[in-house]
């Protein structure tokens, strides 16, 4: 059974999401909370497998609930989905580099949300290929020095050649076209990537192939 925590200032916001999570199945509501306080203590409390967080919320704002959540050893377990009705680049980049696994907007429809709560859970992306692009964009807008990438020397070179693709965009199905190689063998390497690095999901592994030099925005072509 999925365990999700409802994060939202909108009591009528959680009401509607708890009625289509509680009528899956394999999904359940562990808990609900009005600001990004509540979300840290109660993920604290609860541990859920998944956060479903809103960005505008009173007391904390749910970047920094996300930064807290994420940040804490004792929940790592915890994947934290921003859901807002905002759209906006500088909240998708914020909302990954604080350690979301990933972004969708409020009027996603039921399936999409459904979809991605249990792709979450799994380990898989939640990033389209699109967001993933915009954020390549926002990291050659903000591009600067790397930092040492000494921690990309515990990959092995296919495993960085692969990590430099995930930084590019690309899905599974397309890296294994690219290197001719089956789709299974591609997420394999990720997967050994994202272990060997720490890294929480795939969107935190392309924050890593930019920050550590291993794609350089002027890759974008």
């Amino acid at each position: 059974m999925i365990r999700v925590l409802l994060a939202d200032d909108q009591a009528l916001v959680r009401a509607g999401f708890r009625a289509l999570l509680d009528a899956q199945p394999d999904i359940e509501v562990a808990g609900e909370a009005a600001d990004g306080a509540e979300a840290v203590r109660l993920a604290r409390e609860l541990r859920p497998d998944v956060a479903l967080m809103d960005i505008r919320m009173p007391v904390l704002d749910g970047l920094a609930a996300t930064r807290t959540i994420t940040g804490d050893p004792g929940l790592s377990a915890v994947r934290v989905v921003m859901l807002t009705t905002f759209e906006l680049d500088e909240y998708v980049f914020e909302a990954i580099r604080s350690g979301a696994s990933g972004f969708l907007v409020k009027d996603t429809e039921p399936e999409e949300l459904l979809r991605a709560v249990r792709a979450v859970v799994a380990g898989d992306s939640l990033l389209s290929p699109g967001v993933t692009r915009r954020l390549i964009a926002e990291f050659a807008a903000r591009s600067k020095v790397p930092e040492a990438a000494a921690e990309l020397e515990r990959l092995t070179e296919r495993e960085r050649e692969v990590m430099a693709l995930v930084g590019l965009g690309l899905s599974n199905e397309e890296i294994a076209r690219r290197l001719v190689v089956s789709p299974l063998t591609a997420k394999t390497h990720v997967s050994r990537a994202m272990i060997k690095l720490g890294a929480r999901d795939r969107a935190q592994l392309v924050v890593l192939a930019y920050e550590s030099g291993l794609v350089r925005p002027g890759w974008l072509g």
